[in-house]
């Protein structure tokens, strides 16, 4: 297991292919609000996005194929999904604690409709100051936001 950061121009398309099969395995597997046409819907944006986030972390398994990821813009925890066969082994934990302390990470938001996520990010030290009746698209899924505990 190993944690590395990906620039921009390290982002292929072999690579963006790998992460969006552990987003949709992490979503299948903690996002039981969403229809499987949402998850599709949502899907064709995901790309983009791990395009585009300024930072980008990977964790690979031992044959060099990721296993969870996360993406981190302006100390904002944008993004952070494990393989849904690689759940309860601590990658979400290493990778939140990686992004903290290499990137600063002061904020991030999480479906309420999520509760183990939420319990993740209380369990590393975050606690919630806002919540939203929509995601950020506008959908029905309140949002969460959440800061470090002081």
């Amino acid at each position: 297991m190993k944690i590395i950061n990906i620039d921009k121009n390290g982002r292929t398309k072999k690579l963006i292919t790998q992460l969006l099969e552990v987003w949709e395995s992490s979503v299948k597997a903690t996002h039981l609000f969403l229809s499987e046409k949402e998850i599709e819907n949502i899907k064709k944006y995901v790309p983009q996005a791990l395009k585009e986030v300024e930072h980008l972390t990977i964790i690979l398994n031992e044959n060099n194929n990721p296993v969870a990821f996360m993406g981190i813009e302006n100390n904002k925890l944008e993004m952070l999904f494990v393989s849904a066969v690689q759940r309860g082994k601590g990658f979400g934990t290493k990778l939140i604690q990686y992004g903290i302390r290499e990137y600063s990470i002061n904020e991030l938001a999480v479906n309420e409709q999520n509760p183990e996520a939420k319990g993740f990010y209380e369990h590393n030290g975050f606690q919630v100051y806002k919540r939203t009746e929509t995601d950020e698209q506008g959908n029905p899924y309140p949002l969460l936001y959440m800061k470090p505990a002081r």
